[in-house]
């Protein structure tokens, strides 16, 4: 499926996404009201959401740069074109899960998880397409449990890794689409 930047710019203004420092674009869709306890929260009595979710577009070549959280993220396969996303654990082993139609794309699946700790990157199999897709988040997403990685310094600590570790060096620059 060929980018339409009607197509992109569509979605964008229809969900109300802005440019995410990850790279590609984003909307809260929900927040839960019921807070939950946990060690670290951002918060003065140690209180969070206990889940939240955003729609996130990948599009025209941009990707999610390494980063990690300190919450499960269960990602979910809405449209467009498959993703692949790469996560490497506290041990330091490489995986890859595309993301993607699974009906249509047989060696895809509708959804992935990505573990908490763990640092992670995404971009579409197809850099000339676009995937709209889901984030859940449980205990809920908090801006300061996000942690963007210096691609030098993790392909320093993952050498078997670097060439995969520096595609997805720095945040790709977004505007936001007019």
């Amino acid at each position: 499926m060929a980018t339409s930047n009607a197509a992109v710019e569509e979605l964008i203004r229809r969900f109300g996404l802005e440019p995410h420092p990850e790279g590609g674009y984003y909307s809260e869709t929900y927040r839960a009201d019921k807070l939950v306890r946990r060690d670290g929260a951002p918060t003065a009595d140690g209180t969070r959401a206990a889940s939240t979710a955003i729609y996130f577009l990948l599009a025209d070549g941009a990707y999610s740069a390494w980063h990690r959280i300190r919450s499960d993220e269960l990602w979910h396969f809405y449209a467009g074109s498959p993703l692949e996303i790469h996560s490497i654990d506290e041990r330091g082993v490489l995986s890859t899960r595309k993301l993607g139609h699974a009906l249509d794309h047989p060696d895809t699946v509708f959804q992935a998880v990505v573990p908490a700790g763990h640092w992670f990157a995404a971009r579409c199999c197809d850099p000339s397409t676009w995937a709209l897709v889901g984030c859940t988040v449980a205990p809920g997403f908090e801006f300061s449990e996000f942690e963007i990685a210096d691609a030098e310094a993790l392909a320093q600590k993952y050498p078997l890794h670097r060439s995969i570790i520096e595609l997805f060096g720095k945040p790709a620059s977004v505007s936001k689409k007019d």
